[in-house]
């Protein structure tokens, strides 16, 4: 996780966006305090904030009661850091809240809300892991069950998914 600590600019609205020091991770997230309310995570650092139990007191301390103007969340948008062109990806296998996504440096933009969209789709870490190898299973569970030939092998192939995710999102 490398904070970034330049200051930068809202992808969506284009307004300065504020540093929020975050204490139990020790990063500064950049979010747009006034503008429209979004909140720029520097790569790898989202997944410490997703999950139900992991705090972002600080966070909801600074936008509690403040008013957040629209934002087209179809327009293009480029990476505040980096300036490359984000990608639209989905959050989740359960395909609720769509982000921004820079394939170049990382970082993920999430407009207003999505950040308390994102933490309610799961109580633990262990339910999202689950329901990303199933989703990975399911798409190619049956082209591995071919090449194993063997229904025990085919187990420990959901296994090795497994490790697969947790090597590709750090856990």
């Amino acid at each position: 996780m490398a904070d970034t600590f330049k200051n930068i600019k809202c992808p969506a609205c284009q307004k300065d966006m504020v540093k929020v020091f975050m204490p139990t991770e020790g990063v500064n997230l950049d979010v747009c305090l006034n503008g429209c309310g979004g909140i720029y995570f520097d790569n790898r650092e989202l997944y410490h904030f997703d999950e139900q139990h992991e705090k972002v007191d600080e966070l909801l301390e600074k936008i509690k009661g403040k008013f957040f103007e629209k934002t087209d969340e179809n327009l293009p948008r480029n990476c505040p850091v980096c300036g490359a062109k984000m990608v639209k990806n989905f959050a989740s296998p359960k395909q609720n809240v769509q982000i921004d996504e820079c394939y170049t440096c990382g970082g993920k933009f999430l407009d207003n809300g999505e950040l308390q969209k994102i933490k309610a789709e799961y109580k633990t870490k262990e339910e999202r892991i689950d329901d990303v190898t199933q989703m990975i299973y399911n798409s190619m569970g049956t082209e591995l069950i071919m090449l194993d030939k063997d229904l025990e092998k085919a187990k420990r192939t959901k296994s090795v998914l497994k490790k697969l995710y947790d090597k590709l999102f750090g856990f």
